[in-house]
Order: structure tokens, then sequence, then C-alpha cells
């Protein structure tokens, strides 16, 4: 027995454990070397090699980044591309702080904000979210069905913004160095240009070009929805106050229902704007390409400009770069503060979106209005079937007293009227005239006591 070996022993020769101890040790050896492989020994032997065993080496499949969102990216002449982004490759870009992000992500997707940073405004208006900077857009989401109309007059507007100041670049430049001439004292100093003598129209800035749009396609959606509403909301009044059903009962409350988000949407973007309006402060900060023509400007005088008839030329080449590029809505001489050009446009859209305001009020109006006529109609009915009930009491009453006197004389009792023939005719007629006039009587009393209608 010693010298033979049970057929049925799983004990391995010294060979074999040899082969095991040289897979373990490829199999370390080739992991230290590369992470990304994960390597399987196989106990198959293979056919080219037979009793080795096969090492497969399977690559790890790449994780995909997390995070990233469809972006849509416009510049000042309507330019666009797509690309996917991560949060904290736009937060680089943009220059905005990462809760910002937040205000553009589905938790916020019913609230809307105008945030000014430094450089950049965060706009979610409805569906409408994008990043604006001084020379680009950045749009969220562009694909939505919702936003394609934003995306398309963006489109358009900045194109055809681009085409005109691009034909008028020469006869600017030419004006514009004229004003140079004419404005050059003696002293050396400039002077401020008058830009409406000359001819010249300043444009709004980029970003209030982007923010304007933005706001034409929200209040334009907001009225569009309005006048459904409207369309939809007085036949459906008309039908309840003459049929006061079930099914016309539904269709106002669901009319309700759309209302009162309605108006909130609207009340949201009005509140936004009106808190815009309240604050200069806020406004100022928006002004994105004056900040950016004030960093430059920091710059240049810190590169080198020592002169003071140099800062003056580079306040004026401020001035012409304006002109050149149709962004800049104030002159130079206008103090940092001034946000009139913002203000008037906010308060036109504020004024529209008040009226929007006034047109849901209106309907809600005649929705209540609608109510408080059922109600009267449903309390009139309520009364009437009361006077019914009363007046049904009262004859019950009356058939009572009748009832009383005839049990009195269904009584086994001796009396002599039982003896008098042609009696009961007579008592019966009795009875019922009794009952009849205590009906008359009592009906009258209410009626007196005004407890029923004449």
């Amino acid at each position: 027995m010693g010298g033979k070996v049970n057929p049925f022993s799983f004990r391995r020769s010294s060979s074999s454990g040899g082969n095991t101890a040289r897979r373990r040790r490829t199999t370390k050896k080739v992991g230290g070397e590369s992470s990304s492989l994960l390597l399987q020994s196989a106990n198959t032997p293979s056919p080219s090699s037979p009793g080795k065993p096969v090492v497969v080496a399977v690559a790890k499949p790449k994780k995909k980044a997390g995070g990233a969102r469809l972006w849509m990216r416009f510049d000042r002449s309507g330019e666009s591309e797509l690309f996917e982004c991560d949060k904290s490759t736009i937060i680089k870009r943009a220059g905005i702080p990462a809760r910002d992000l937040r205000i553009l992500g589905p938790v916020f997707s019913n609230s809307s904000n105008i945030l000014a940073r430094e450089r950049a405004m965060v706009v979610n208006l409805e569906y409408i979210k994008a990043i604006v900077t001084a020379e680009e857009v950045l749009l969220l989401d562009p694909l939505r069905q919702e936003v394609l109309p934003f995306v398309d007059q963006l489109r358009h507007q900045l194109s055809h913004k681009s085409h005109f100041n691009t034909s008028g670049t020469q006869g600017s430049r030419q004006l514009a160095l004229r004003d140079t001439e004419s404005n050059l004292t003696a002293s050396g100093r400039w002077l401020p240009v008058n830009e409406t003598a000359d001819g010249l129209q300043a444009e709004l800035p980029f970003e209030f070009q982007v923010l304007e749009i933005a706001l034409e396609v929200v209040c334009t959606y907001l009225d569009s929805s309005v006048a459904d509403l409207e369309r939809d909301a007085y036949p459906v009044l008309d039908e309840l106050a003459k049929n006061v059903s079930t099914k016309n009962l539904e269709q106002v409350r669901s009319l309700k229902s759309n209302l009162t988000r309605l108006l909130a949407r609207v009340q949201k973007v009005r509140d936004e704007l009106e808190h815009l309006l309240d604050d200069d402060e806020d406004m100022t900060q928006l002004y994105l390409t004056r900040k950016w023509l004030q960093n430059q400007q920091s710059e240049t005088l810190l590169g080198g400009v020592g002169s003071n008839s140099h800062n003056n030329g580079a306040h004026h080449l401020r001035r012409l770069s304006s002109v050149r590029s149709a962004s800049m809505v104030t002159s130079i001489n206008m103090s940092d503060n001034d946000v009139e050009d913002l203000e008037m446009l906010l308060e036109a859209y504020f004024m529209q979106l008040d009226g929007t305001r006034n047109k849901i009020l209106s309907v809600r109006e005649y929705i209540d209005d609608t109510e408080d006529y059922v109600n009267i109609q449903l309390d009139n009915q309520r009364n009437e079937l009361i006077q019914l009930q009363l007046t049904l009491t009262i004859a019950s009453f009356a058939v009572a007293v009748e009832t009383l006197v005839a049990g009195w004389f269904g009584m086994n009792i001796p009396c002599r009227l039982y003896d008098i023939e042609g009696i009961f005719q007579q008592f019966v007629a009795g009875i019922t005239a009794f009952a009849f006039l205590l009906f008359l009587l009592v009906l009258g009393y209410a009626r007196w006591k005004k407890l029923l209608g004449s």
C-alpha cells in the first residue's frame, strides 16, 4: 500500500505543484505590470501545448465620463456648435461658481432666475437655461422641443445683426475717425463724442441682445398659452352656467388648475424682472461687455501706458471699439453705474408680463363670477327644496291631527254617536275640513313670517 498510488487520491505530484506556483507568479507579475488587464487562468489544456494552462488577457472597459450634458455654443456672429461637456469644464469656461449650475438643473426647472456674475450671466427663464458671457452663449439642452424656437431666433437675429454690422463697419470707421479729428483739441485732450449728432446709433451689448431674445421668446410663449386658455375657458364656463353637471364641473376644475399653474409661471418671471428693476447694483453687474472692456483697459494701463495723452487715447479707442463691435450701450463720458438701457429693456417686458398677468386674472375673475352664479343657482334650488319640505311638513301636521281624531273614535269605548245614523260621513267631512283649515292657517302664518316665498 505504501508504494501504490490510490487512483481516487486528490494529491498532486511535485511537478504539478511547480506548474501551479509558476502560474501564480506569472499572474502576479503580469497583474503588477498592467492593472488595466484582467487575467484569467484556464485549467483546460490548450490544443497547441497540451498540459499547460491558457492565460487570457481581457481589457477592462473604460468608464464613461459621468455628468456630461449637451450644450450649444453661439458666438457674436450667430455661428453655433453642439458639444457635450461636464460641469467642471463649464465652470472653468464661464467663470461661475458651481452652485449656479444647480439653478440650471432639473431641481429648479420651474423657477425663473437671472443671476449676474463677474464674467457671465446665468439665465433660467422657463425652459431656456443658458450661460451668457460677453463673447458667447452656452445653451443647455438645445434640442428640446420648447427650446428650438429660441435657438432659431437667436441664430437668425445674431446672424442678421452680424451681417448688418459688417456691411456698416467701413462707414462707421470713417465717421469714428472723423470724430477723433474733430474732437481733439489743441491741448491734446479728447472731447466726448456726441453720437446722436453724428448719426451713429449704438446697439445693445451682446449679452443684452441674448437676454432680449430670451425674454421675447418666453413672453410670446406665455401670451400664446394665455390665449389658448382664454379660448378654452369661456365656452366651458358658459356651459357650466347653463347646466350644472358633473362633467362641466370637472372641466372647470381642470381649467382652474391650468390657470393657477400658468399664473405662477408668469408671476415668477415678472417677480424676477421686478427684483432686477428695484436693484440698480444688480443691473450694473449685468453689463458684461462694459466690465470686459474695463478689464482690457486696466490691463493696458498696467502694461506700461503712462502718459495722460495716451490714457485719453485709450479711452477713445475703447469708444471706437464699441462703434466697431456694436456692443457698447453708453458713451465714454457716461458713468459706469448707468443702467438706463437695461432698465428700459426690462421695463418693456415687465409691462408685457404684467399685461399677461392681468389677462389671467381677468379669466380667474370670470371663473369666480361663474362659480358665484352657480352657487346662487344652487342656493336658490336649495331654498326651493326647503320651502317644499316646509309645505309638506305643514300638510303632514294637518293630516296627523285628523288621524288623531280618527284614532280617538276608533277605540272600543261606548259612545252615543255610534247610534246616530249617517253620522260617519258628516264626521269625516268635518274633521277633514278642520284639517284643511288648520293647514291653511299654519301656511299663512309661515308666509307671514316670510318662511315661504310668495
